[in-house]
C-alpha cells in the first residue's frame, strides 16, 4: 500500500515574491508549511541573494513543472562595474579589478553582441554537472572548473540606468537557462572592466509576474485565509486544449486511450500533427497530458483523478 503524503491535498499555483537570503528550497519549505500542503516543489532556481518571482507548484500542479521551466523569464539587475569576483555576483570573493568604467553609449553599443542565440558559459559557482558533480561543490572545494559554452537565448537586453559611475541597472528578456551573472561577467570583460551582479530580480517566469506574486511576510499574515492560488493548467496555455465528455474523461483518468471516430470528434483534432500533446479538459478542468496518435488520444499523465482513485500515474 503506498504511503500517504501528509498535509493538505491542494493542487495548483502560487507566485511567491522570494526574499534575499533565502535558498528556493528554504521558501518551497516555508510555504508548503504555511499552507500544510501535501505536495510542493518549485519551477527554476533562484539565487540566495536573487529576490522575485518564484512559482511553486502545489500537489498536483507538481506534474506540470516541466511545462513551465522551459518557459522565457524576465529579470532586472544591478551590475557593479570594476570588480571580477568568483561567484560573478556581491557574495563571491573579488579576483581582479580595474579602473575602467564604461558609459552609457558603450554599453549600449555592446548589447547587440549579447542579444539572439549566443554562447555563454555559465558561472563556476553554478549547478551545472561537471563529470557527475555540480560546479559548486567543485568550485567551493577550491577545485578548477572548466565550464563549457552552451547555447542561450536573449530576446532583450537594455539599459534602464546608471545611478553613479560604478553602477548600471539592466532588463533581461530571455530563454531558459541563461544566467544572469554570466551576461553581467560577459558584458563587463566586453567594455575592457570587469564587473559582477550586486543585486537581482527575477520579474516573470511564463505567466507568472510580480503582479500577482505574494511576499512570504504576508503569507505568513494571512493566517487561516486561502492565499491566491492559481489552476493547475494555467502553464499549460501554450499546448492545445482538447475538450472531452465526463465519459472519456473517466476513460483517460484510468489510463485508457480513447477514440475519436466520428466525424464530429476528428474536428477536434482539426490541425493538430499525429504525436502533438494536449491538454485533455473536462468541465473547465485538466484531466491530463495526452497526444494524439492518428483517431486515439493517448494519456501521457494524469492531472486530475477525479473520483477514480488513480493518483499520480504517469503513461509515458
Amino acid at each position: 500500500m503506498a504511503r500517504r503524503r501528509r498535509g493538505r491535498a491542494i493542487d495548483g499555483w502560487i507566485t511567491i515574491d522570494k526574499p534575499a537570503g533565502m535558498t528556493s528550497t528554504h521558501v518551497v519549505n516555508e510555504v508548503r508549511r504555511l499552507l500544510g500542503a501535501a505536495k510542493a516543489g518549485h519551477a527554476g532556481t533562484l539565487d540566495p541573494i536573487a529576490t522575485g518571482v518564484l512559482p511553486i507548484a502545489l500537489g498536483r500542479a507538481t506534474k506540470t513543472i516541466p511545462h513551465l521551466s522551459g518557459r522565457s523569464k524576465s529579470y532586472r539587475f544591478r551590475v557593479r562595474w570594476g570588480e571580477e569576483r568568483t561567484t560573478d555576483d556581491i557574495e563571491g570573493e573579488v579576483v581582479s579589478t580595474s579602473d575602467v568604467r564604461p558609459d552609457a553609449a558603450s554599453i549600449r553599443a555592446a548589447l547587440p553582441r549579447f542579444t539572439g542565440a549566443i554562447d555563454q558559459v555559465p558561472p563556476a559557482f553554478s549547478a551545472v554537472k561537471v563529470a557527475g558533480e555540480r560546479a559548486y561543490d567543485l568550485a567551493r572545494a577550491k577545485e578548477k572548473v572548466a565550464l563549457s559554452a552552451r547555447k542561450v537565448n536573449v530576446h532583450r537586453f537594455e539599459l534602464v540606468s546608471m545611478p553613479d559611475s560604478d553602477h548600471a541597472e539592466f532588463t533581461v528578456d530571455c530563454g531558459t537557462g541563461t544566467y544572469m551573472r554570466a551576461l553581467a561577467r560577459d558584458l563587463a570583460r566586453a567594455l575592457g572592466t570587469m564587473g559582477h551582479i550586486a543585486a537581482l530580480r527575477r520579474t516573470r517566469v511564463g505567466p507568472f509576474d510580480e503582479a500577482g506574486a505574494i511576499a512570504l511576510d504576508k503569507l505568513r499574515a494571512l493566517g487561516h485565509i486561502p492565499p491566491p492560488i492559481a489552476p493547475v493548467e494555467t502553464v499549460l496555455d501554450d499546448i492545445p486544449a482538447l475538450a472531452v465528455t465526463g465519459a472519456e474523461a473517466n476513460r483517460l483518468r484510468s489510463g485508457q486511450p480513447i477514440a475519436l471516430l466520428r466525424r464530429a470528434d476528428l474536428e477536434r483534432l482539426e490541425g493538430l500533427e499525429d504525436g502533438a500533446e494536449l491538454c485533455v479538459m473536462a468541465e473547465g478542468r485538466a484531466v491530463a497530458l495526452a497526444r494524439r496518435d492518428g483517431a486515439t488520444v493517448k494519456p501521457v499523465r494524469v492531472l486530475n483523478p477525479g473520483h477514480q482513485g488513480v493518483d499520480d500515474v504517469d503513461h509515458r
